[in-house]
């Protein structure tokens, strides 16, 4: 996957999923050959010419301005995250920053924070989904995203995830898929992405429809985890995507239960298990 047309063809996945009475246009009486919004109603809805929105879609014209490009995005009813995403696209490839080659591991400072919050299920990440590093509660709750797993991929390639998101999946699937579009934009041609992208497409039908869709999602953010565990049963919790200061590119993901709720007791249990399987150490010499 290099640069492409990438913007043209986010802008033409965006048209064809916006209907025109959506944006206030009338409906037309017979079925249209393509879905969503005709060029020359994009055009219109963003002030521009229909000749224009076909150089753009059509890759003739890259780089418009952050005018258009902000008008352009409310025709499309872009939200924050996609209309970051669309003025990243047109940004010229020197002007994006350079991407990341060497091997990325946590910091020391960061390696002691995950130590100190070992009662909670912790993880790290980079932005290609490589897991850096968990607590022991993470690897318990979600084995199949332990170290050196990559989570893009273990989402559509891993069964085992699917049983343990159970119903949930679809919509994980969903935010992991956004979350990679996201990054895609200041990444295009950095072989890790090429190759994760290029393997997901080929082994995964519905990582295909997702990718197709353009949807965008920050990596950052908060929501809500359903954890099927086979030894503890549903696990309920919320969780924090936060950026690490000091290295670009890599999220923290803290998972919390509710206080005094059942997942706050199955966490408990889960660590109660682990304690009970790891090795007893022989007791310190003086």
């Amino acid at each position: 996957m290099d640069d492409g047309n990438r913007l043209g063809e986010f802008l033409r996945a965006r048209r064809e999923r916006v209907l025109p009475g959506d944006v206030g246009l009338r409906e037309d009486d017979v079925p249209r050959r393509v879905p969503g919004l005709r060029r020359e109603e994009l055009a219109q809805l963003a002030g521009v010419s229909v000749n224009y929105v076909v150089r753009l879609e059509q890759g003739r014209d890259r780089h418009p301005s952050p005018l258009v490009l902000d008008a352009l995005a409310a025709a499309l009813q872009l939200d924050e995250a996609a209309t970051a995403h669309l003025h990243q696209l047109a940004t010229p490839p020197a002007q994006r920053p350079r991407a990341r080659t060497r091997e990325e591991t946590v910091s020391p400072d960061l390696a002691r924070l995950l130590d100190r919050l070992g009662d909670l299920p912790v993880s790290v990440m980079n932005r290609f989904g490589d897991i850096l590093a968990t607590t022991p509660l993470a690897a318990a709750l979600m084995p199949g995203l332990a170290v050196g797993v990559n989570a893009y991929r273990a989402t559509f390639l891993d069964p085992s995830l699917r049983d343990l998101f159970g119903d949930g999946w679809d919509r994980i699937a969903r935010s992991v898929v956004a979350g990679l579009r996201a990054v895609s934009a200041d990444a295009a041609g950095d072989p890790r992405l090429v190759a994760l992208v290029g393997e997901l497409s080929l082994e995964s039908a519905a990582f295909r429809r997702l990718w197709a869709r353009h949807d965008v999602r920050p990596r950052v953010g908060r929501g809500t985890s359903v954890i099927h565990h086979p030894q503890v049963g549903t696990v309920e919790l919320r969780y924090e995507k936060l950026e690490v200061s000091g290295s670009p590119g890599q999220t923290l993901v803290i998972h919390q239960p509710e206080p005094g709720s059942a997942s706050e007791r199955a966490l408990a249990l889960l660590a109660s298990l682990i304690a009970e399987a790891a090795p007893t150490r022989a007791p310190h010499a003086a």
